[in-house]
């Protein structure tokens, strides 16, 4: 194993880990405090979700000698910042992230139910996406509209790293961010920045389940780590070379997930963007050696989680307007991919523009939040138009013959 070790796979694991955290710390602590967690409850849910893809990135490389990089739900963290909070607070948030990572451990044992998850057509999962997205990646702009000195810094920055290298853009807008926190903003008010605790403290709320949290917020998040990030994942090392046993993965990624759930973490999964980081000639001539890439993050991870109170606090400074924005500016690259595969077939436009826009809308009816009945919209006039369309095929050829 040591044999395997390289700079090359040093040097891009520490980037990975920094491109990781940098360009969605801000979109977790958005989806936690949307549900309700107080400061310090959202930096417990920091601190374990870190932890878990910490873990999960040392533990699976090791075992599988492949980069499996491992990341938080970035997308379901998102979903998260888009929802209503639900009657019960984050004691039922959290006990619907619970049920998430059943649901996920339960796809790595259950075949039929991962098949289920592959067969919800593509463009209507990637409508339901693009759609939890949105309401985020409006945000730089209502943020720029109502604190430009503030914002416009962020967005600058985020646009000089993206027309120099995409991976780049993050990082100099988290930069930017932490410039504008000391240079523009005032945390009197708030919090006395020299005073900040950088150690890990535990602030545990007791979860509460109900079945309307279950439908409303497990099942969407659960589609969404799914098909936002574990599908994909899969795909990046796949393309890459290297054999992926996906029911091992799931099971294990759900199993920590589920371990995390009650101290209010999101899930962890496997990541697209930092895979392709990690499973690319950047991390090593030789294929072979380059899960060592994927330890090393693992390794970072586990690092940066105990800071998780100190970042908190720190995002805590600014005003909670620039802190979506940077969370919006993060997500726009997802939002543009998830789009586009929305609308990739020219026949089936409606299907997913009607999922895509009722999860967009925020809407809720009887309690259920607007990405399941965008799903089951967009599916049921998938399977309308793909029945009519195979009918009107039949009697085409019926009638020429």
């Amino acid at each position: 194993m040591i044999k395997d070790f390289s700079f090359s796979a040093l040097n891009m694991g520490v980037l990975a880990t920094f491109v990781g955290y940098a360009a969605s710390f801000a979109i977790v602590l958005a989806g936690l405090t949307a549900m309700g967690a107080s400061e310090t409850q959202a930096a417990t849910g920091l601190f374990f979700a870190t932890i878990g893809m910490g873990i999960c990135s040392i533990w699976l490389p090791i075992v599988t000698r492949t980069p499996a990089a491992v990341a938080w739900s970035t997308p379901g963290a998102a979903f998260l910042a888009a929802t209503a909070m639900l009657a019960g607070g984050f004691g039922e948030a959290v006990g619907a992230l619970i049920i998430c990572a059943l649901l996920i451990v339960l796809t790595g044992v259950i075949p039929g139910l991962g098949r289920a998850v592959a067969a919800i057509p593509k463009p209507i999962a990637s409508a339901l996406l693009a759609g939890v997205l949105l309401k985020l990646c409006l945000a730089p702009a209502l943020a720029l509209g109502n604190l430009p000195l503030l914002v416009l810094p962020i967005v600058v920055a985020w646009v000089v790293g993206l027309a120099w290298n995409r991976l780049a853009a993050m990082p100099l807008a988290v930069a930017a961010f932490v410039l504008v926190l000391f240079l523009g903003v005032d945390p009197s008010a708030r919090t006395d920045a020299s005073a900040i605790n950088w150690g890990p403290v535990l602030d545990i709320v007791p979860p509460s389940f109900s079945p309307l949290s279950a439908i409303s917020v497990a099942l969407p998040l659960y589609l969404i780590t799914m098909a936002g990030q574990n599908i994909p994942g899969f795909a990046v090392l796949e393309l890459n070379g290297y054999g992926v046993n996906r029911p091992f993965l799931l099971r294990s990624t759900g199993i920590v997930s589920l371990l995390i759930a009650p101290f209010g973490a999101i899930p962890v999964n496997m990541s697209a963007i930092t895979a392709s980081m990690m499973a690319g000639e950047d991390a090593g001539r030789d294929p072979s050696g380059r899960y060592w890439a994927a330890i090393i993050s693992g390794v970072c991870y586990v690092a940066l989680a105990f800071a998780a109170t100190g970042v908190t606090a720190m995002a805590s400074i600014a005003p909670t307007e620039v802190i979506t924005a940077v969370a919006g500016l993060a997500l726009i690259p997802a939002f543009v991919a998830a789009t586009t595969a929305a609308f990739s077939r020219a026949d089936q436009l409606e299907a997913p523009a009607l999922t895509f826009l009722i999860a967009g809308s925020g809407m809720s009816m009887l309690g259920i939040s607007g990405a399941f009945w965008g799903v089951l919209a967009g599916v049921a006039i998938w399977g309308l138009k793909a029945f009519f369309a195979a009918r009107a095929g039949r009697q085409a050829v019926t009638g020429k013959a």
